[in-house]
């Protein structure tokens, strides 16, 4: 009797382990010509010839240049996540681990900034996509986040507000600096970044006399719209 082909075997551990590092080289190689080179109609036959490997084989594992992309994009945010719950994994205090996770995410991006450029390209090829790669993994992560500052507030170490709008102002402010930082090819350290975000969401801008002074419904007094009507 024939030996089974060795596509009828079952996967060794081996083989898995193989699919893996393959996959991750496929990855690491397609990030970075898509942050170079962007979408371009030759991409796949170059990322073959840098990783010395037949077309078929980068089909194997992802059919299609789309899939590839969004594969690239989904596993920047899952590297993030691992970056940020690596840092914050053994810190206890909660306000501590909100500046540790806030450097984190900073030192992130300052280390990889092809990772911003693959966020941009998503944003400028997939318009039709009816949430982000960076938004989709934003919504898995918040709720973490809410509990935390709903249990501060309960401790009476942040003020009494929804724990969402905290996290929405947080992430929404850290989403736009490591674009700001991408456009303008700003210097400044994450460290002193980390600094200057939680310098001005901790202690804000006023004076204790003008905190004071000036009541929240004062200080919302300038006509705003409401959400509904910027949307427009």
């Amino acid at each position: 009797m024939m030996d089974a082909s060795v596509s009828d075997r079952p996967f060794s551990s081996e083989t898995r382990s193989d699919d893996c590092s393959r996959r991750e080289a496929i990855l690491d190689a397609a990030t970075d010509l898509f942050a170079e080179f962007g979408y371009s109609d030759a991409m796949t036959q170059d990322l073959a010839e840098k990783l010395q490997v037949g077309k078929g084989t980068i089909y194997r594992y992802f059919p299609s240049k789309s899939d590839l992309f969004l594969a690239a994009a989904d596993r920047v945010m899952g590297r993030l996540r691992l970056h940020i719950d690596s840092r914050i994994a053994n810190v206890v205090d909660p306000i501590e681990r909100v500046e540790v996770g806030t450097h984190a995410f900073m030192d992130f991006f300052a280390r990889h900034p092809k990772f911003v450029e693959l966020l941009i390209l998503e944003r400028a090829l997939f318009k039709n996509r009816e949430t982000p790669t960076y938004f989709l993994h934003r919504e898995r992560n918040k709720v973490r986040w809410h509990d935390l500052y709903r249990d501060l507030i309960v401790q009476g170490r942040i003020r009494d507000m929804p724990a969402e709008r905290i996290t929405t102002v947080f992430m929404d402010l850290a989403y736009g600096t490591i674009f700001t930082n991408y456009f303008t090819g700003r210097c400044q350290s994450p460290e002193a970044q980390t600094r200057d975000i939680l310098d001005i969401v901790f202690h804000g801008i006023l004076s204790e006399s003008e905190r004071v002074r000036k009541s929240p419904v004062e200080s919302t007094s300038v006509s705003v719209p409401p959400v509904s009507d910027l949307s427009r």
